[in-house]
């Protein structure tokens, strides 16, 4: 029996870019699986349920969480909960397939503690004045979301020293490709 895949997490402040890494992979990188999320906050405009998120209630999320279903869950910038389905990233696993999570920091740290074998990798800005403005620039939230959201991500840079490996998100192909190789 082969040995199992070794899962990668990526993780990052807000409006690091994610989302838009993990998304050129996805389209660029067929060879790699990407989990996809629940959450409980609403979808933006374009997300699909099941593609970018699963989009669930309170009650289904607390539900997920109490039955062990969620290989991490937390709640961000202190509103929607998001979480990993357990089975389909042992599954991918299990299957040898380079898998990756698109997460955050509050969720890095929970599967360092379940899964410690992992590899860790930090997406950082070129700068903080580059993240405020993609932050501000997706218009995807209100001034006071961005406040709390520039504040955690204040938080979470100051974590980066805690990953296998930090890329800086300066050009998004290049990003995705240094992650690929890393994981590879």
């Amino acid at each position: 029996m082969s040995t199992p895949a070794r899962l990668t997490v990526l993780a990052g402040p807000t409006a690091v870019g994610k989302g838009t890494v993990a998304a050129y992979i996805k389209a660029n990188y067929p060879q790699v699986w990407l989990s996809v999320s629940a959450t409980t906050r609403r979808p933006r405009p374009g997300e699909v349920h099941g593609e970018h998120y699963y989009f669930v209630s309170d009650a289904e999320f607390e539900a997920m969480a109490a039955a062990g279903e969620l290989l991490e869950w937390a709640v961000v910038h202190g509103r929607a909960k998001y979480g990993t389905p357990r089975k389909a990233v042992e599954q991918a696993l299990d299957e040898g397939r380079l898998a990756l999570l698109e997460i955050d920091l509050q969720g890095a740290r929970q599967v360092r503690t379940s899964m410690p074998q992992a590899r860790f990798v930090f997406l950082a800005p070129p700068s903080w004045d580059e993240l405020i403005s993609r932050l501000i620039g997706r218009g995807t939230e209100s001034a006071q979301e961005q406040r709390a959201r520039l504040h955690t991500a204040e938080i979470e840079l100051a974590a980066a020293s805690e990953f296998d490996a930090v890329i800086v998100n300066d050009d998004v192909r290049r990003a995705a490709d240094e992650l690929v190789s890393l994981m590879s």
